[in-house]
């Protein structure tokens, strides 16, 4: 087993077909096949279901990809740390973000870009729980997220950078909106609008309800929590959004319990990139704890 086929595997994993795969990796489909063929009989397992549209991955491929992006990326950041002892960074800056890149994060990266311009910066837009999972693999050096109700991977250390809370936005003609406050509790039978599986936010707000012994009834899904705004607005449901993102919509502040958005700087304890270890570096700066 090579970083030759590691690199064509992954290539194929995320392609789902052998030709774009091949394509973007810049060599001949053949020669991918072939050397997927032989990773397959050295692991004296079959890591691909192939058809003749697409391919997908078997129980011992699924098993094999993020230990073949992990050790992709140990090598980039080998590279990468040679390279720095010439004097200059170089290589890549990979950072993730759940959720849309706020001011901080560009004023940031634009710093960062300033001070090394010899490094490629890429930025990833994902829900909590991949990314938190492409830190803790090493695939991203760092990324903004959510402290949902799930602990943090072991690899993974985390600093708080913002806090504010929930509130619940809905339609100016729903049946509550004459109020000022609601308890999570009165949402019960409320249909809810809420992020796809895999948000920090959801899984604040699912953790919150399965403690007063309940599961909210999920109405509809949006990627963006101002899409939600915008559902919730028209009668779609209700949504609990961060107060931020609901100005100008019709509210109620969320009690017994209130919930909060709490946002934070993520990265691997093990380990990281020059080029990561400097972006920390200077968001160390940049991100102060914002209440």
């Amino acid at each position: 087993m090579d970083l030759r086929q590691l690199s064509y595997f992954v290539a194929v994993a995320e392609e789902r077909q052998f030709t774009r795969a091949a394509e973007r990796v810049s060599v001949a489909q053949p020669a991918v096949s072939a050397q997927i063929g032989r990773l397959e009989r050295e692991l004296g397992e079959r890591l691909f279901h192939r058809d003749p549209r697409t391919v997908t991955l078997t129980p011992a491929g699924d098993a094999l990809l993020p230990h073949a992006r992990a050790a992709l990326a140990a090598a980039e950041r080998g590279r990468d740390t040679i390279a720095s002892l010439r004097g200059m960074l170089t290589g890549r800056l990979r950072v993730g973000v759940a959720g849309p890149v706020d001011h901080r994060l560009a004023e940031t990266l634009g710093e960062f870009h300033r001070r090394h311009p010899a490094i490629e910066i890429v930025v990833s837009q994902q829900q909590n729980e991949p990314l938190l999972l492409a830190v803790a693999t090493g695939e991203i050096d760092a990324a903004v997220v959510g402290l949902g109700a799930h602990p943090l991977p072991p690899a993974v250390e985390a600093r708080e950078v913002a806090i504010e809370p929930l509130v619940v936005c809905l339609h100016r003609e729903h049946e509550l909106a004459g109020r000022t406050t609601i308890t999570l509790a009165g949402l019960r039978e409320q249909p809810l609008l809420m992020l796809p599986q895999g948000s920090g936010l959801r899984a604040v707000v699912l953790g919150a309800c399965r403690e007063l012994g309940f599961v909210p009834r999920v109405a509809g899904e949006a990627a963006e929590l101002r899409s939600l705004v915008e559902l919730a607005g028209v009668g779609l449901g209700v949504a609990i959004v961060p107060r931020s993102v609901a100005e100008g919509a019709t509210t109620l502040r969320l009690t017994r319990p209130e919930l909060w958005r709490r946002t934070a700087l993520a990265w691997n304890r093990e380990g990281s990139s020059p080029a990561g270890r400097a972006f920390l570096a200077l968001a160390e700066e940049r991100f102060a704890p914002q209440g």
